[in-house]
């Protein structure tokens, strides 16, 4: 039975909870094979220090999870310097929660973490993408202050809208 207050922590990830996570992917997404390689890839950035990949734990297990592209080195930036440059600019990317815990703000305070994680490590700004058809997630990034329009460009058959936000009035909370 769910517990009608269910506790989280929030916090970066360990090799093991990144290997919890890429398993579940791979598996959620079985037969499609870049699953495989982009497990490989974020645990390797996250080991050279081009990522930092942090987590949503419920019950001892990561249910939530969100990643900082530092570098413009990482395959999902490919060398896209205004959305990530390893100086100034950090990228959030691969926001995924489990279905059952939607709803409760756990993305939301994820996301703060990450945000203040950046700001503290002395990025000023971070960009988000948004596929262009999922309007919901752009309301709540819009909502969330990424307001200001980077680019847009077609990845994999789909529009993808990236903003971004000032860090500036995070880092001195």
């Amino acid at each position: 039975m769910e517990k009608l207050n269910p506790t989280y922590e929030y916090r970066a990830a360990t090799i093991d909870d990144l290997n919890s996570i890429w398993d579940k992917n791979i598996t959620d997404n079985m037969g499609d094979n870049r699953w495989v390689n982009w497990k490989s890839e974020a645990i390797k950035n996250n080991c050279e220090g081009k990522s930092k990949t942090f987590v949503i734990i419920h019950d001892n297990k990561p249910i939530g999870e969100g990643t900082l592209l530092f570098s413009p080195e990482c395959g999902a930036i490919n060398s896209r310097t205004e959305l990530a440059d390893g100086q100034k600019i950090v990228n959030i990317n691969a926001l995924r929660n489990d279905k059952d815990h939607e709803g409760r703000g756990c993305i939301s305070k994820l996301v703060r973490l990450m945000e203040q994680y950046a700001a503290d490590t002395g990025y000023s700004t971070i960009t988000i993408g948004v596929e262009a058809r999922e309007s919901r997630n752009l309301a709540i990034y819009l909502h969330w202050g990424y307001d200001l329009f980077v680019r847009s460009e077609i990845e994999e058959g789909a529009l993808i809208l990236y903003y971004s936000k000032s860090l500036k009035a995070i880092e001195s909370n």
